[in-house]
């Protein structure tokens, strides 16, 4: 089986693993030369995803390259503590959420992806009519939000929308007294969260409510945010020791995508369904995986079959996820009021009702991919 990867992103490469392991011959074309190099954003894989990464043979790299995050602590802007829970997990679960830059973790990828055989081209951008995608018996478009493949597969596919926030990440060098973990100040400019490293530094995102989408995010420094977050003290803490930015984007949305396969060409990760809710990440591993899975168990090669059942098996858990993104992201601009009442009535539940509400996500184990 010949396959042909389009984007070497998360999606990208962890499905180029899969594959490889599945026994396919794969080719995965990247746009762009490098991974980001150490500048980016970091993201937060829960257990499901590093139940992924084992499935892949990549978690006892992505561990050594990020680090654990043990509890996520929800804070109103005034620094009053809303919840403390396990992050990313049940409380039982073994397992710890681990946070790593975005470069890094596709660094640790590419490379068991090529280790894999699988063959990793950069700087160069295909789309599914390209002569090198031609003799594919199979097509995966791990191209993002932006996906051209999702226009291929279908030219009335729904297009992004400005999603009401813009994402600006940073390092500081200093957080509030006694911090440690996930934290996620509530605030009435949005959310903003902070976790310190190891290392001494303190990783932050500030993710912005504003209604006009703007021109360039990455003009809001540490200053700018400082001033939006004046009010909010424990996110002002952290920005009045930010060290720069090092990452900033406009956040979007996908209506639900109709057409994900079409009985060779396959769309996973953002191209096919950007959850956000911190799940992004490892939503794309748990993709890589199934799918891996299938096209390996596919009868007679019935790729089309493979791809069907792929499908059938990822639409009803991440349409739920979508569900939960949409009343995640609504709560981080819904204004002055909803944050006072947020203060009042979240230390009353979130601590209770978290992991019941949550649990479905964490248990998930996407299987193994047997090597042929």
């Amino acid at each position: 089986m010949r396959a042909v990867v389009i984007g070497g992103g998360v999606a990208g490469t962890a499905s180029a693993i899969a594959l490889a392991r599945a026994g396919a011959d794969v080719t995965v074309y990247e746009a762009y030369d490098d991974p980001a190099g150490p500048v980016g954003s970091f993201v937060s894989l829960a257990v499901n995803g590093l139940r992924a990464l084992d499935a892949l043979g990549c978690l006892a790299s992505v561990q050594a390259a990020g680090f654990a995050v043990e509890r996520q602590r929800m804070w109103s802007g005034r620094g009053r503590l809303l919840g403390d829970v396990p992050r990313g997990r049940r409380s039982d679960d073994a397992l710890r959420s681990v946070t790593i830059m975005r470069a890094d973790l596709v660094g640790v990828l590419r490379r068991e992806a090529v280790r894999c055989g699988a063959r990793v081209v950069t700087g160069e951008r295909v789309a599914v009519g390209d002569p090198a995608v031609a003799d594919a018996d199979v097509v995966v478009g791990a191209d993002g939000i932006w996906s051209a493949t999702r226009r291929a597969l279908d030219p009335a596919a729904p297009e992004p929308v400005y999603a009401g926030l813009y994402s600006v990440s940073g390092t500081a060098t200093a957080a509030p007294d006694g911090a440690h973990g996930f934290n996620m100040v509530m605030a009435r400019a949005g959310a903003f969260i902070f976790l310190p490293a190891p290392d001494g530094t303190v990783w932050w995102s500030a993710q912005v409510a504003a209604p006009r989408e703007p021109s360039d995010p990455a003009a809001v420094g540490p200053g700018e945010l400082l001033e939006l977050f004046r009010d909010d003290e424990p996110a002002a803490t952290v920005l009045r020791h930010a060290s720069g930015v090092t990452a900033a984007t406009p956040l979007h949305v996908l209506a639900p995508v109709a057409r994900r396969q079409d009985g060779r060409t396959a769309l996973i990760g953002d191209a096919a369904y950007p959850v956000g809710a911190g799940q992004g990440a490892s939503m794309a591993l748990e993709d890589a995986v199934v799918l891996g899975r299938e096209l390996h168990a596919a009868r007679d090669g019935d790729v089309a079959a493979a791809l069907a059942r792929f499908d059938r098996q990822r639409h009803g858990r991440t349409a739920k996820l979508a569900k939960s993104a949409a009343a995640n992201r609504d709560a981080k601009t819904a204004g002055p009021v909803a944050a006072r009442l947020r203060e009042v009535f979240m230390p009353l539940f979130f601590d209770r009702f978290y992991e019941r509400a949550t649990g479905w996500l964490y248990d998930f184990d996407p299987g193994r991919v047997t090597s042929p």
